[in-house]
């Protein structure tokens, strides 16, 4: 707890947190009134609004939050490393592990934090002051209405289920229907696991190079081999990204976007594969991250 405590004053008490998280919200921001204000007249789809909310620009690296949160792990590292503040980060292997565990614990929770207040502002730029006049998104946000504490009676009144961009979506307000084929629950979910994922791996990332600049330019590179090695192996088995994780990374969307590939894929990919995706690279840069650590004598 006294590292716990120690990591949250350090990072609270830096200027570069507030302009980071700052930049973050006014750029998601931004990011989704240009998308909104280009979205074709008709019903809104859940996977258009979904890109909205999440602020995916194709041909990025990682979504703009993703890559605020890799930047916030990575300044938590690099500026600990020019700017020792524990003598105990200078003595023991343990008490070096439990440092950097406890910057991951910080990280990990703002990161959370971050993600689901830029997915609040987001929705409600797009939803109340870019959503163009022939759009109709009142299905699609009646169903985020639901992830409110509160709101599932609200939303279940009167219906099951809306139709949405040709999907029947649940709208009962229950947890199996936020995170029911065809919903929104289940991107937005994966957003948040990938922003907490992004800001682990760029403190993991600046551990290993001891340079925070460098650090953040390898969190750029990782997805550029992971997502299309990923695919490859995935085609290898006769499956492919399910269409909502095509449209949530951005580097894989942009890929489709250049080569024009059609927005339904024949085959799925498993969800645990998914999973295993996205965790590997983090699972590689912890045990990367212990083992450098344990050749060092200091942080």
């Amino acid at each position: 707890m006294r590292v716990l405590a120690y990591e949250l004053r350090r990072l609270r008490g830096l200027r570069s947190t507030w302009l980071i998280l700052g930049a973050v919200l006014l750029a998601d921001a931004a990011v989704a009134a240009v998308l909104a204000r280009q979205l074709p007249d008709g019903e809104l789809s859940v996977a258009a609004a979904v890109r909205c909310v999440a602020a995916v620009v194709p041909l990025l690296p990682l979504p703009v939050a993703a890559l605020g949160a890799g930047a916030l792990g990575a300044l938590s590292y690099g500026h600990e490393v020019r700017f020792p503040g524990l003598a105990a980060s200078r003595v023991s292997f343990g008490r070096r592990i439990g440092l950097v565990g406890g910057k991951l614990a910080v990280i990990g929770a703002v990161s959370a934090l971050l993600a689901v207040v830029s997915l609040a502002v987001d929705a409600v730029v797009v939803r109340f002051a870019a959503l163009p006049g022939g759009v109709d998104g009142s299905a699609v946000f009646d169903g985020l209405a639901a992830f409110r504490p509160g709101a599932g009676a609200a939303v279940a009144e009167g219906a099951a289920g809306s139709a949405v961009g040709g999907t029947t979506v649940a709208t009962d307000g229950t947890a199996g229907s936020l995170l029911a084929e065809g919903s929104a629950g289940r991107p937005l979910l994966a957003f948040v696991v990938m922003v907490v994922l992004g800001g682990c791996a760029g403190l993991l990332l600046t551990s290993v190079v001891r340079s925070a600049a460098a650090g953040l330019l390898a969190l750029c590179a990782l997805p550029a081999l992971l997502e299309p090695t990923a695919g490859l192996v995935l085609r290898q088995g006769g499956l492919d990204w399910p269409v909502w994780a095509r449209e949530l990374m951005p580097f894989q969307y942009g890929l489709d976007w250049v080569r024009g590939a059609p927005g339904a894929v024949a085959a799925a990919g498993p969800e645990p594969l998914l999973l295993a995706a996205l965790l590997a690279p983090v699972v590689v840069l912890l045990a990367a991250g212990v083992l450098v650590q344990f050749r060092r004598r200091a942080l």
